[in-house]
């Protein structure tokens, strides 16, 4: 309130509007007001305590001209009040942006990141999983579909240790192991929030390195469901970890593709469609009539396609021993992009 009496009075004497430099007095009182974390409504009764207290010391001065100042001055305070607020809250948001790329990233000190976790709700000592939704377009803090989210796990999560949060057009969310439902309930609203977004959950992993690798293994989980074509709304790490398995030697599974599949390069069509034909026949059990269904031949295309495969690579699909290596290489074709990428 520093000076507003004096300004109240010259203004009122003359008649005359706050001057720049007056106004912008009154705006940075207000910053510190809010950086000292008084608050706007308090700041308002205070000026018209004060005008209150001052007005019968104005003379007979004209009540629109005394009403025209307050309102100058209160409004200069509020700008000023309202800027500090919206400082505070984009430093905020670029700390927790930092924060979020740091322990996604894993690339801070592990024990100035748990300091900083406890700011943002999250206890670093214990295990924690992560699920990452993919919507039809990019996601950011901004979206409707995170908006939405965040606040209906709010309401119903609201004194749990969970982080929300966005990355890569992604929406993340990092919750405690011991709390599955709290992931559960974010694919299921996020799933619907996205028009049918894709959703995968990491295992969960202890300390701040664990979040780092349940957050990749969400990503690659992602990753596999795009290139397997895998059907679900939400897809769970531990259940696919045999695929990691099968591409952690890239170089033998490359071979074993090359050389199991790549006879059927000489076919009419080239290979794509006899691979299309093994996924769909191992999918449906080795079952003819219902692959027929599903890739809607009749069962003797089907049988006349299965005999080709076998023809160009020896490989029998219906032989029980013959199928491991065959299905293995169908997979492999899958993960590694061939025949579309060059082995």
């Amino acid at each position: 309130m520093t000076g507003y009496d004096q300004i109240l009075a010259e203004v009122c004497a003359t008649g005359r509007r706050l001057t720049r430099a007056e106004l912008e007095s009154r705006r940075l009182l207000g910053e510190r007001a809010a950086e000292t974390g008084v608050g706007l409504r308090v700041l308002v009764r205070q000026h018209l305590a004060a005008t209150r207290t001052i007005w019968p010391t104005l003379g007979s001065v004209d009540a629109d001209r005394v009403l025209a100042a307050v309102e100058q001055s209160i409004d200069a305070f509020a700008e000023g009040h309202e800027r500090a607020q919206k400082l505070a809250v984009r430093r905020e948001e670029a700390a927790r942006r930092e924060f979020i790329d740091d322990l996604l990233y894993g690339r801070s000190d592990l024990g100035r990141l748990a300091e900083r976790a406890v700011r943002f709700g999250l206890l670093l000592t214990r295990a924690h999983a992560v699920a990452v939704c993919q919507g039809g377009t990019p996601l950011d803090d901004t979206d409707p579909a995170t908006r939405q989210v965040e606040s209906a796990l709010v309401a119903r999560f609201s004194e749990r240790r969970v982080l929300l949060a966005t990355k890569g057009g992604l929406l993340i969310c990092i919750a405690p192991a011991d709390q599955e439902e709290i992931l559960a309930h974010f694919a299921k609203l996020a799933h619907a929030a996205t028009d049918g977004g894709r959703v995968a959950v990491g295992r969960a992993h202890p300390g701040p390195g664990g979040i780092v690798h349940s957050y990749e293994e969400a990503l690659h989980t992602l990753d596999l469901a795009e290139r397997l074509a895998l059907d679900g709304p939400v897809l769970h790490a531990v259940d696919l970890l045999v695929y990691p398995v099968l591409t952690r030697d890239r170089q033998a599974m490359a071979d074993l593709v090359r050389n199991t599949l790549g006879p059927l390069e000489s076919a009419r069509g080239g290979p794509q469609p006899l691979i299309d034909t093994l996924t769909v026949y191992f999918d449906s059990g080795c079952v003819a009539a219902e692959s027929a269904r599903r890739l809607k031949l009749s069962v003797r295309a089907l049988t006349y396609r299965l005999e080709r495969v076998h023809t160009l690579t020896g490989v029998n699909p219906a032989d029980p021993t013959h199928r491991f290596t065959l299905q293995t290489a169908v997979i492999g074709a899958r993960l590694l992009g061939w025949p579309q990428t060059e082995l």
